[in-house]
């Protein structure tokens, strides 16, 4: 798009779009890109620590099972 609108949070433009911009409109455009990476990468780095407890839980739960079982 030539306004550099987000489109579910991908920036939509072409280089052909990107030449015909102005330097403020461009960085403006790489400023909020960069803002809704972050957000991104703060929600996966959330979700990452969630799942690394979770396997922490069920690894040491299976490690216990496999102890009782083992006769260890």
């Amino acid at each position: 798009s030539e306004d550099g609108t987000m489109a579910n949070g991908f920036l939509v433009i072409d280089e052909k779009d990107w030449k015909e911009l102005t330097p403020e409109r461009r960085d403006w455009l790489i400023f909020n890109t960069l803002k809704s990476m972050d957000a991104r990468l703060q929600k996966l780095e959330r979700w990452s620590s969630c799942f690394s407890f979770l396997g922490g839980i069920v690894g040491g739960f299976v490690a216990a099972l496999g102890l009782k079982w083992s006769g260890g």
